[in-house]
């Protein structure tokens, strides 16, 4: 047997036998069993990068999807226009803004903690704004891809909340009163946190704890264009 025809017979065995499935046009839908809470947590990289890319795949479908920031800062070297703000500005049907600042609270980074304080607060009641504003929508039909979040959604990603929540700029009763605003049939996903968020054990219908084994941080490292930012 020739290496062609062992490659070909290994592919022929795969479950999509070599086969690269045709990207379909985005055209509005709707989910047929969005509701959860999902909660992404852990001291390793990736909360941010796994939930944005669960919104990248709901839009991919259709589903209309929203990114609320709540802090999204760090160092000298982030720059303020980060690689998914492009992406997403590009892509039908998923939206995001940023609420808070550049600059990590209590990090001693220069930036104004009264502002950190002032802005998670703005985050939270623009939540509940968007959470009403899915509460109105028939999240059971499509929804007007490029209608504004405030309209409806059937994803609502609410990135670092659960920081704010360890930095006391939002108190566990926040939270639990955004999920108690949360209409059925929205897909809400929390993310954020190195501590465990026990407070959404019960309340939360997947908890995932991202767990660092390395990370090129601790060898100095800073955070590089197109993985971290």
């Amino acid at each position: 047997m020739s290496d062609e025809q062992s490659s070909d017979s290994v592919i022929d065995q795969t479950p999509g036998q070599g086969r690269t499935p045709e990207a379909e046009s985005i055209e509005p839908d709707a989910p047929d069993e969005f509701g959860l809470v999902q909660v992404w947590w852990g001291d390793g990289k990736g909360k941010t990068t796994a939930t944005l890319g669960m919104g990248v795949r709901a839009a991919g479908h259709g589903y209309r999807v929203h990114v609320l920031q709540f802090m999204k800062g760090g160092a000298s070297s982030v720059e303020a226009v980060r690689g998914e703000y492009n992406a997403i500005e590009a892509l039908p049907g998923i939206s995001y803004e940023n609420l808070g600042h550049y600059g990590w609270h209590g990090m001693a980074d220069g930036s104004d903690e009264a502002d950190h304080e002032r802005e998670a607060r703005a985050g939270f009641e623009r939540t509940l704004e968007l959470l009403e504003g899915a509460t109105d929508a028939d999240l059971s039909e499509p929804l007007d891809l490029d209608a504004p979040p405030e309209a409806g959604a059937h994803m609502l990603i609410l990135d670092e909340i659960l920081y704010a929540v360890d930095r006391d700029l939002l108190s566990e009763a926040d939270v639990h009163d955004l999920l108690d605003a949360k209409p059925d049939g929205l897909e809400l996903v929390l993310s954020g946190s190195h501590s465990e968020p026990t407070y959404l054990t019960e309340r939360a219908d997947l908890v995932t704890n991202v767990r660092k084994e390395k990370h090129p941080i601790d060898d100095g490292q800073r955070a590089r264009q197109g993985t971290e930012f």
